[in-house]
């Protein structure tokens, strides 16, 4: 290994020791989602798949 690598891998870690703790409070206080959320968000999704599967077959 040389010194970039080992760099590298000492710079992810670090991230990450900072990136947990954030993430683990960020997901503690979101508020929920109700159905009328999920449904705007599944909505939309569904209708780009759709039109995805709609040019793969007219390739």
């Amino acid at each position: 290994m040389d010194w970039l690598k080992i760099g590298s891998a000492l710079f992810l870690i670090a991230m990450l020791f900072m990136i947990f703790p954030r993430a683990r409070q960020v997901i503690k206080n979101t508020p929920k989602g109700s159905a009328k959320d999920w449904m705007g968000y599944i909505l939309p999704l569904s209708v780009v798949i759709l039109f995805v599967i709609l040019m793969m077959a007219m390739v």
